[in-house]
């Protein structure tokens, strides 16, 4: 029989899970807001980089939430994919709502990297 996550859930793993969807939410409404913008906010390079960042978010989130033997690798993963993610979204630096989605990525990779690792 399966244990409830709830049981085993570490506060490491609830900042984690927590700051993810953060960070996954605020990357897809940001995609969605450099599209209403268009011109230089259409950037692929950032835009692919948000879509990715909010898919491990979404990954890491899943991964802890069930007690994957893979979420070390997957958190360590996502705090490097989320820094490459602030650091896109930071070239637009006279954006308020792009420093928001870098504060988020940079929250979440620094929630990843606290998360005790477990060996794989």
């Amino acid at each position: 029989m399966m244990m409830m996550m709830t049981e085993s859930m570490t506060t490491e793993m609830q900042t984690c899970i927590n700051a993810s969807m953060e960070c996954h939410k605020i990357c897809l409404e940001t995609m969605t807001y450099c599209i209403s913008k268009g011109g230089r906010y259409m950037d692929m390079g950032i835009m692919s980089m948000m879509r990715d960042c909010s898919e491990i978010c979404m990954m890491c989130m899943n991964m802890m939430m069930g007690g994957s033997d893979f979420m070390g690798r997957t958190c360590t993963l996502c705090a490097e994919m989320c820094d490459s993610c602030a650091a896109a979204c930071e070239t637009i630096s006279d954006d308020s709502r792009m420093s928001e989605c870098a504060t988020a990525c940079r929250k979440c990779a620094e929630a990843c990297r606290s998360m005790p690792m477990i060996p794989a």
